[in-house]
C-alpha cells in the first residue's frame, strides 16, 4: 500500500516512521535547524512550492528521507489510517 504525499509523490505505507504537523510539532528554531542540515545534506525533499503543512520521516534500505508537504497530516494519517475517522 502506499501513500501520496502531494504533487506526484507517493511512497510505501511501510517505509513511513512519523506524520508531523508543522505548527503544532514544535516548530521551533530547533526544528528549522534539524530540517535546514536535513535539506543541505540532501535527505529532505521539497514536494511542492506551496508553504508546507506537514513532514513525513521516511526510511527506505536504511535511508532517511524526509519530505515537506502541502497536504495536513490529519489528512496524510487519515490516507494512512493511522487514524480513526470515527473518533475525530
Amino acid at each position: 500500500m502506499f501513500i501520496h504525499l502531494g504533487e506526484d509523490i507517493a511512497v510505501p505505507l511501510k517505509d513511513v516512521v512519523s506524520i508531523m504537523n508543522i505548527k503544532t510539532s514544535g516548530f521551533s528554531k530547533k526544528t528549522k535547524e534539524f530540517l535546514k542540515i536535513a535539506e543541505d545534506e540532501g535527505f529532505l525533499v521539497r514536494i511542492s512550492d506551496k508553504k508546507p503543512k506537514s513532514f513525513i520521516f521516511t526510511i527506505k534500505e536504511n535511508q532517511t528521507i524526509i519530505y515537506l508537504s502541502p497536504i495536513s497530516s490529519v489528512t496524510l494519517n487519515k490516507r494512512a489510517n493511522f487514524l480513526d475517522i470515527n473518533n475525530l
